[in-house]
C-alpha cells in the first residue's frame, strides 16, 4: 500500500524517497540536528493532517459539500508520566449545519491514518550490515 526509502549517509540529515518524490528529515539544531527538514515526530504530524484533510474533501465532495479551505493543525505531546497524545484542531471555512459538522466530525475520526495510529499497528524490523 505504502513505500518509503530512506538514506542516511552522516548526521542526522535522511533524504526520503517516496514514489517520485523526495524530501528531508532532521532534527531541530537544539537535538543536535542542523533543522534540514522535519523531525520524525514532525512528520507522523503531518501525515496525520494530510489524510485527515484528503479524507475530509474525498467525503464531502461525494457529498456535495463545499467546505473552501480546510487547516489541520496538529500536536503532539508527552507528559511527566510518559503518556503520549495527539490533539488534532480542523478548521473549515464553510458555514455548515450542525448535522454537517457532527458527521465530519466522525470522519475525523475513521481517516485511514488516524485508525492506524490509534490501533497501534505491530512494526517487523531485520537488519543486515555488510
Amino acid at each position: 500500500m505504502a513505500t518509503v526509502h530512506l538514506a542516511s549517509a552522516a548526521g542526522f540529515h535522511q533524504d526520503i524517497r517516496a514514489r517520485t518524490h523526495t524530501f528531508p528529515a532532521d532534527e531541530p539544531e537544539n537535538l543536535g540536528g542542523t533543522d534540514t527538514g522535519p523531525s520524525p515526530y514532525e512528520l507522523v504530524l503531518a501525515s496525520l493532517a494530510a489524510c485527515t484533510s484528503i479524507t475530509l474533501r474525498m467525503y464531502a465532495d461525494r457529498k456535495g459539500w463545499d467546505l473552501g479551505r480546510i487547516e489541520v493543525d496538529a500536536r503532539f505531546a508527552r507528559d511527566e508520566a510518559g503518556a503520549e497524545s495527539i490533539t488534532r484542531e480542523v478548521r473549515l471555512a464553510a458555514a455548515l449545519s450542525a448535522e454537517q459538522q457532527a458527521r465530519l466530525l466522525e470522519i475525523c475520526e475513521k481517516t485511514p491514518v488516524t485508525k492506524t495510529l490509534k490501533r497501534g499497528t505491530p512494526i517487523a524490523t531485520t537488519l543486515s550490515a555488510s
